[in-house]
C-alpha cells in the first residue's frame, strides 16, 4: 500500500511531501519525494474517553445537573439504559462507532456500563467494524475479567480497593473518574494508582504534584465539561507534568467526534496544535498499548487521508493548525484502519 501526500511524518508531526509505505498493515518507509497531489495524511485518531450506550439518549436531559446526568445509579442515563432493549443499545453504539471509523477514529476506550452483559452489547455491536475497542467494565469484577479492564465511576460512589487490585492481578487497565465536579475525589483516585484519570477538571497543588510523581495519565474532555457546566480542564497545565490524551465522552451530552473534541480543546488552552494532535493519536494509543497513532517505520498503518483541496483547507499556511483547528467529516478523503 502507498499513501501518497503532505505527510504528518513522526512523533512531531513534521510535514513532508512524499509517500507513506506499508505491507501487511504495517508502515515500511516514509519517503520524501515531490508528488502531485494535496492530500494530507496524519495517524488516524485514538478517542480515549467514551460511554458509547450513551448512543441511545443523544441530547436527552438539556438543562439538568451533571449528577442528574450521569451520576450512578439513578442518574438519566442509567435509568435511559435500564429502559432500553439489547437491540436498542447494540444498534445505536453500532452507529456511533459506524460514524467513529468514517471520520477516522482507529480505536476508542470505553467505560462500559452494565456488568457482563454490556460487554457483551459492546462487542455485538462492534462486529464487522474496524474501530479497536478497549473496553473496561464496569459494576462488577465480572465485567473487568470478561472486558480489558475496569473503568471506575469515581472515588466518592464507592469504594473501589478490592476492584482495583482484582485488576491488577488480572493484568488489565484501571480507569477512574476524578477531579469533574470539584478536586475532593482526586487524591482518593490516586491511592488507588489508577492506570489513568478522567476529566481532571479541577486539580489543586498537591493533586499536580502527585500526578507528576507517578506520572499518571489523564484524558480530558473538555466539550462534555462545557456541556454540563463543570468548568474547562488546565490541559496546559496538565501536559506540562503528564501524558494528556483527548477523549469525547457521554455520547448523549456530544458527538464522538475527534475533529471537534481538537478543535475545543486548541481553542480553549494555550498548547501548540501538534500537543493537541498528539493527545489525539499518539497519547491515546500509547494509553491503550496500541502501536499505532505515529506515522513512522514499524507502526500499524492506521491512517487517515484528507483532502486538502476542500473550500474548508485549501489554502492553510500550517497544516498541523489546519488539521487541528478546522478539519472536520466533510473533509474525509479516506481512512485506513
Amino acid at each position: 500500500m502507498i499513501v501518497e501526500g503532505t505527510v504528518l511524518r513522526g512523533p512531531e508531526f513534521e510535514p513532508v511531501e512524499g509517500r507513506v509505505v506499508a505491507e501487511d498493515g504495517e508502515i515500511t518507509a516514509v519517503e520524501e519525494e515531490a508528488v502531485d497531489t494535496e492530500n494530507i495524511v496524519l495517524p488516524a485518531f485514538v478517542n480515549a474517553h467514551t460511554h458509547l450506550g450513551d448512543s441511545i439518549a443523544k441530547e436527552a436531559g438539556a438543562g439538568l445537573s451533571l449528577d442528574d446526568l450521569v451520576a450512578p445509579p439513578d442518574g438519566l442515563k442509567h435509568r435511559l439504559l435500564a429502559a432500553a432493549t439489547r437491540e436498542e443499545t447494540v444498534e445505536a453504539m453500532h452507529r456511533s462507532l459506524r460514524l467513529m471509523g468514517s471520520t477516522g477514529t482507529a480505536a476508542c476506550i470505553e467505560f462500559r456500563e452494565g456488568g457482563v452483559e454490556g460487554v457483551e452489547y459492546i462487542r455485538e455491536a462492534a462486529a464487522g467494524l474496524p474501530v479497536d475497542l478497549t473496553i473496561l467494565g464496569r459494576e462488577t469484577e465480572a465485567a473487568m475479567h470478561e472486558a480489558d479492564g475496569f473503568g471506575a465511576s469515581g472515588a466518592r460512589d464507592a469504594d473501589f480497593d478490592r476492584l482495583r487490585n482484582a485488576t491488577r492481578e488480572a493484568g488489565k487497565l484501571f480507569g477512574i473518574h476524578a477531579g469533574e465536579r470539584d478536586p475532593h475525589d482526586i487524591n482518593a483516585a490516586l491511592d488507588l494508582d489508577p492506570d489513568f484519570l478522567v476529566h481532571m477538571v479541577h486539580p489543586e497543588a498537591i493533586h499536580y504534584d502527585r500526578v507528576a510523581d507517578n506520572d499518571t495519565p489523564v484524558v480530558v474532555c473538555p466539550r462534555s465539561n462545557l456541556v454540563t457546566g463543570v468548568g474547562v480542564p488546565p490541559i496546559r497545565e496538565l501536559g506540562e507534568r503528564t501524558t494528556v490524551a483527548l477523549g469525547t465522552d457521554n455520547v448523549m451530552l456530544n458527538s464522538p467526534s475527534m475533529f471537534r473534541e481538537m478543535a475545543v480543546a486548541a481553542k480553549l488552552a494555550d498548547v501548540p496544535a501538534t500537543d493537541v494532535l498528539r493527545m489525539a493519536t499518539r497519547n491515546g494509543a500509547k494509553l491503550a498499548g496500541l502501536n499505532y497513532g505515529v506515522i513512522e517505520p514499524g507502526r500499524e498503518a492506521k491512517l487517515l487521508v484528507l483532502d486538502g483541496d476542500t473550500d474548508n483547507l485549501a489554502g492553510a499556511r500550517d497544516v498541523v493548525r489546519a488539521v487541528v483547528r478546522r478539519a472536520g467529516a466533510a473533509d474525509v478523503k479516506d481512512v485506513i484502519l
